[in-house]
């Protein structure tokens, strides 16, 4: 991180923990009865079991509404979000009404952390530019943190979401919701179970991109909607003129100064299976082709394909990872059916063994073996695995009782997010034909000094990591 912003959390942090201190003196010596506030009470964010979880939101519209309606049955207490006429459409919806008129309401995400000490929990659901300046301010005061895939903008920032996670004693988890269906388990008991024999390839596949990729920058500008903070939402990303629908608040995905392409938009929910259950961790080597950039590079090309070696691990040899998206594909298995899809409509995964071929769609779903006829044949293990009461139950349990965990974790979130990110940066060394080499415990590739200057990026003043 070339600018490692200490702003107002920092001053914020101090001031807890001051308060702290005095409020014990303050206590040992008094022999009046005292209401403590819970945040004061067992460190930063301790919830007792029986309590409500105090939930802040930054991002209150598209997928930070289903994120706000996936934990609506805890409190609610404040909402953060650039665009008023966003804010206002989501709290007409039904659903709202307990939280609608009584949760404090802000644009700025500094202010609202700065200021709701009574805070315990985040989600984080905006662009992927500010997921990192958010989760380590929040962090950073001792919030339990809830973000949005992919987890981060840059390998440096996984590197250091995670370090936080752990220097904080914050619970975390990372929003890709097929991690915790039961399509993932049986794809990890299947895989333990020697259900395919020695993995040495796996495929990877999206319908992706949905959204304007490969073109150059719009030139121009719109008059800023006076609903709408456009400083706040570029937060940490360089200066851009407004332009309606052209970046917010959609098609933000395609733009490396806000998003992280398909590969960032849809490994998590692809990649995720085979990573868990094949333990794969980071790779030794990744290079890519594509079709052609926007320009200057700063849109992602319209079809990619990523190849990713890891190297032998535990008791599983090396394995050969290929990533397809914008209408490319794996070849077709022979055993396959003629007249049966791959995946599903949106994608899918074939996890390749000497034995048997898994095949299953986006978000693990619908794991079988191909052709079915083994499938059909296969007796099925018991299950070794807890089941999951799902990605947001997860994180909420854990907050309340420490002796729980989150799946998703930042300690795992941000490996699998290092690796796509990896693959971003093999496509912008594509053109020059490129097997980037990577030594992963000093997080550096060893043969192109060019490409590690992507594993970080610069922030505008105010929007910087804490």
């Amino acid at each position: 991180m070339k600018e490692k912003t200490k702003n107002r959390s920092e001053k914020s942090v101090s001031k807890t923990a001051i308060a702290r201190r005095d409020f014990i003196k303050t206590a040992a010596g008094a022999s009046v009865f005292m209401i403590v506030p819970r945040h004061v009470l067992g460190g930063p964010a301790y919830v007792a079991p029986s309590d409500k979880i105090n939930i802040a939101a930054v991002g209150v519209n598209g997928k930070g509404k289903t994120d706000i309606r996936e934990v609506a049955h805890e409190n609610i207490y404040a909402l953060c979000d650039i665009d008023d006429r966003k804010m206002a459409a989501t709290l007409e919806e039904d659903w709202t009404a307990g939280f609608r008129d009584k949760a404090k309401k802000y644009r700025d995400y500094r202010e609202m952390l700065d200021n709701e000490p009574e805070i315990d929990a985040v989600l984080i659901s905006t662009p992927d530019h500010m997921h990192s300046p958010i989760a380590t301010h929040a962090m950073a005061l001792g919030k339990h943190v809830y973000v949005q895939k992919p987890l981060t903008h840059t390998v440096a920032e996984a590197r250091l979401l995670a370090l936080r996670a752990r220097e904080n004693n914050v619970v975390t988890q990372m929003g890709n919701q097929g991690h915790a269906e039961e399509g993932a388990r049986l794809i990890n008991e299947w895989v333990a179970d020697g259900l395919l024999g020695t993995v040495t390839e796996v495929h990877c596949w999206t319908n992706r991109p949905v959204w304007p990729q490969g073109i150059a920058r719009p030139e121009g500008s719109d008059p800023v909607p006076a609903a709408m903070d456009w400083d706040l939402w570029l937060g940490a990303a360089p200066n851009r003129p407004y332009l309606q629908g052209r970046y917010h608040a959609f098609n933000w995905r395609g733009w490396r100064d806000f998003g992280t392409g398909v590969v960032g938009d849809m490994g998590a929910h692809i990649i995720d299976h085979p990573y868990w259950a094949l333990d794969l961790d980071l790779p030794s080597t990744i290079s890519a082709s594509s079709t052609r950039w926007g320009r200057d590079f700063e849109s992602f090309p319209l079809a990619s394909k990523i190849h990713f070696e890891f190297p032998a691990r535990g008791g599983r040899g090396p394995v050969k990872m290929t990533w397809y998206d914008g209408g490319l594909l794996p070849e077709r298995p022979e055993m396959i059916e003629n007249g049966r899809q791959m995946g599903d409509n949106d994608g899918g995964v074939l996890i390749v063994g000497d034995r048997n071929t898994l095949m299953h769609g986006v978000y693990g779903r619908d794991p079988r073996l191909i052709p079915e006829a083994r499938n059909l044949e296969y007796q099925k293990p018991a299950p070794t695995m807890a089941r999951s009461p799902g990605i947001y139950q997860e994180w909420i349990d854990a907050i309340k009782d420490r002796s729980k965990v989150t799946t998703s974790s930042f300690e795992y979130a941000a490996r699998l997010t290092e690796t796509m990110l990896l693959g971003n940066i093999a496509l912008l060394r594509g053109g020059e034909h490129t097997v980037l080499e990577y030594d992963g415990a000093n997080m550096r590739f060893t043969n192109d000094e060019v490409a590690n200057a992507y594993l970080e990026k610069d922030y505008r003043p105010g929007f910087g990591l804490v």
